[in-house]
């Protein structure tokens, strides 16, 4: 049964999750712009869907979504990436809408263009999805969850690469700036891409050291991040 540090958990997190969408339309200074509500409203439900998926189907990788950085063994390289991350994303969030709406730096782009980015999100959607709901140890830090018996998965997305979370994000990173229209937000997804290509070497390496039968999942699936490229 849920508990009341639970209950407060989910508001908390309710709240966050909201507070991103309101920071664009804030940061827009348009309440009525429909880029923002629809950006707005794919991370809603994204975020919501996968959120109320884990709380009915997966707990326990609920409660690992929640772990602190630099807990569980967590490296300090790990820490420092993913805070780095971190910093990008916030200002790749802040800058949607001030480059596309407040001041207008990037001129409106082409409808084909926001076509395109619609359907890279809608992707992207479906492989965090699919990634929380097929791998209950996809935890927020690298490390191994020896309390959880740890092991391979290999499954749904999981044959197609072997970091199908990590592709859905670069996709949001491409995706926002392209139905956006703002090219500053797009020259900051080029730097939090390279940021998660490091993280996927720094967990490779760790992978492979440590957790039975990745080194064979590698072989298998030849593809970190992109299908048929890398």
């Amino acid at each position: 049964m849920p508990t009341r540090s639970h209950a407060l958990k989910l508001i908390l997190t309710a709240l966050y999750l909201l507070m991103w969408p309101l920071l664009i339309l804030v940061l827009a200074g348009d309440w009525c712009w429909p880029q923002g509500w629809i950006f707005g409203g794919w991370f809603l439900a994204v975020c919501v869907s996968t959120t109320a998926w884990l709380y009915r189907n997966d707990p326990a990788l609920l409660a690992e979504r929640y772990r602190a950085l630099g807990t569980g063994g967590q490296s300090r390289r790990d820490k420092m990436t993913v805070s780095l991350i971190v910093l990008g994303y916030v200002a790749w969030i802040v800058l949607m809408p001030l480059d596309a709406r407040r001041f207008r730096w990037t001129p409106e782009p082409p409808l084909a263009v926001e076509i395109v980015g619609c359907v890279l999100l809608a992707l992207s959607g479906l492989l965090l999805f699919r990634s929380f709901t097929e791998n209950t140890f996809l935890s927020p830090v690298v490390r191994i969850q020896r309390e959880r018996a740890h092991r391979v998965v290999s499954t749904g997305v999981y044959r197609i690469v072997r970091h199908p979370m990590y592709l859905g994000a670069v996709l949001m990173f491409v995706g926002g700036p392209l139905v956006t229209g703002s090219a500053s937000a797009l020259a900051v997804s080029a730097v939090l891409a390279l940021l998660i290509v490091v993280r996927i070497l720094d967990e490779e390496a760790l992978l492979t050291r440590e957790l039975a039968g990745y080194d064979d999942y590698r072989r298998r699936v030849r593809c970190r991040l992109i299908p048929f490229v890398w």
